[in-house]
């Protein structure tokens, strides 16, 4: 009977299996109707209903008692439907903490990356400055940064709920959403160290990652991914110029942000000593190991993953095309496509650049250059086409060589090259999403205001360029009129940078007990062997 396969293949999936055909005794004998044949795709799953009184006038005659039919099936029903729902809440909430997961691991690949890139006499520095962002940072996005961003309801400007997640879990955040939301928070404090390695006071690291990581960056991210914030695609009832700003994984509400607090410290601070010779000469002051350099590119490349499509926050979503094939998932996919590609074609481009200007195939350089590729992409990855992406991965790579070039001539020093990797390819990205965006993408992943603007090039016209405009301008502003006086109140409280004689001889010896490495190269070489002689860090004096 046909009833007895509904029962077989819906009722099956919440009875115990002593219960499975318990329904025979009901003796219905009755064609099951079209109106009750069910379509299990994932837009059924979490909105299945049943109704007795419109089920049991369809039972024929034959039927021993349709009301008692129908009011167990459709308690069946109901059963089928909450289980679908809890499962799709869980399975989000897993797809959103692995990739929070994937994002924090992004931490290590800082600091590899960081450690490598400074001087061996520096490496302990860096390395428990990366510790610091993520543990202060941890703290301050619980009490504040969490609320200043998403606390809702709120204004347009900043949050003013869930204070030290005080109400969660609620209908419209889980503890997975903190989490993933502070794994990027901290990745914009981990920019900001990059620019002013080497020469800064620790103190100083404290206090502006807990500033920028607990006020600056969560003003922004509500700006611009809150639901109520003034410049939101979320925001379906008042978008910036029709459309908001499409900033989808935060090519400027990250990396903007974090290169522009970097660039004012770095700024402030002044080069290093040596950087630039006595007729303004630039020197390369090389890193100590390319090695970790390579890893922590890696690790950061492999976290992306979570970064971009785990931006998403939801998998088990469907965009009503007909394909069951088709859904958010496959958005998903096509997010990590696009993200592959971006930071490829700008390694590439990177490479063979650097070759024709140097004359060296550096890896150094086109580990930057893939990694400002990935920063450019960040922005439109969801909403663009795979061959859009090689488009902004190789502009990505001259927009980085040409900041670089920049940053000689007005001899402005950045460790990393953060300031310009993440500003200048963040702020690339911003303007690439406005140009490359598609109708089709942006529709499915900014749903709820059909007709919205899209990319310039796209055919989309200029609103849409133009909110992403905006958003460049307005976190320029905003990270300087924040960050900005904060390096500056920390120089004239001489908190900022270290004494030109321990810079010299380096942070890990004279602030913080010894070396990172316990030995040293020494002069001899026997038969072509290397010999080391052990380092006692006991000679170091502890400074505050």
């Amino acid at each position: 009977m046909l009833l007895e396969t509904f029962q077989k293949k819906i009722l099956l999936l919440s009875l115990p299996i002593k219960s499975r055909f318990a329904c025979d005794s009901l003796h219905l004998e009755v064609p099951l109707p079209l109106s009750l044949s069910l379509s299990l795709s994932l837009n059924t799953m979490t909105s299945l209903s049943c109704s007795a009184a419109d089920l049991a006038p369809l039972f024929g005659a034959n039927t021993t008692n349709p009301t008692a039919a129908a009011d167990y099936i459709c308690s069946r029903f109901s059963a089928v439907s909450i289980q679908f729902t809890n499962t799709a809440y869980a399975v989000d909430s897993t797809y959103l903490l692995f990739s929070a997961y994937l994002v924090f691991s992004m931490q290590l690949g800082f600091a590899m990356l960081c450690s490598g890139s400074v001087r061996a006499k520096n490496t302990m520095n860096i390395m428990l400055t990366n510790v610091l962002d993520a543990a202060t940072g941890g703290l301050f996005y619980y009490l504040f940064g969490f609320a200043f961003a998403f606390g809702s309801p709120s204004n347009s400007f900043i949050g003013g709920r869930f204070f030290a997640l005080k109400s969660f879990p609620n209908p419209s955040y889980d503890f997975s959403n903190f989490l993933y939301q502070w794994a990027f928070a901290i990745a914009a404090a981990g920019i900001t160290s990059g620019s002013i390695a080497e020469r800064t006071q620790f103190v100083a690291y404290l206090i502006y990652s807990s500033f920028l990581t607990g006020f600056v960056y969560p003003i922004v991210s509500h700006w611009f991914w809150a639901g109520e914030g003034w410049a939101s695609a979320a925001n379906a009832s008042n978008l910036l110029f029709g459309s908001g700003v499409i900033d989808f994984a935060g090519s400027g509400v990250v990396h903007m942000v974090g290169g522009i607090a970097g660039l004012w410290g770095a700024f402030i601070e002044g080069p290093r000593i040596g950087r630039f010779d006595h007729a303004g000469r630039p020197v390369a002051l090389r890193g100590h190991s390319a090695s970790l350099v390579v890893l922590g590119t890696f690790l950061l490349w492999f976290g992306w993953y979570g970064f971009n499509p785990g931006s998403f926050t939801k998998i088990l979503v469907t965009y009503g095309s007909g394909d069951t094939y088709y859904g958010q998932w496959s958005a998903v996919g096509r997010t990590a496509v696009t993200t592959t590609l971006a930071g490829c074609t700008a390694a590439l481009t990177t490479l063979f650049g650097k070759r024709i200007l140097s004359g060296h195939w550096n890896v150094t350089d086109v580990c930057n250059g893939l990694l400002g590729g990935l920063a450019a992409i960040t922005a439109g990855c969801s909403v663009v086409e795979p061959w859009a992406a090689i488009i902004c991965g190789l502009v990505a790579a001259i927009v980085l060589v040409s900041c670089n070039k920049l940053a000689e001539i007005c001899k402005y020093d950045d460790p990393l090259e953060a300031a310009q990797l993440h500003g200048g390819c963040g702020a690339w990205g911003v303007i690439f999403a406005g140009l490359f965006a598609t109708e089709r993408y942006v529709n499915e992943v900014y749903p709820g205001k059909p007709g919205r603007p899209y990319g310039l090039f796209m055919g989309g016209g200029g609103k849409l360029l133009a909110a992403q405009v905006v958003q460049i301008l307005s976190i320029v502003v905003w990270v300087s009129v924040t960050m900005g006086p904060l390096f500056l109140i920390l120089k004239k409280l001489k908190l900022l940078r270290i004494s030109a004689d321990d810079e010299i001889a380096g942070m890990d010896p004279t602030r913080h007990g010894g070396l990172a490495y316990v030995y040293q190269e020494e002069d001899s070489n026997k038969h072509g062997i290397q010999m080391f002689t052990r380092i006692d860090p006991s000679f170091a004096t502890p400074r505050e």
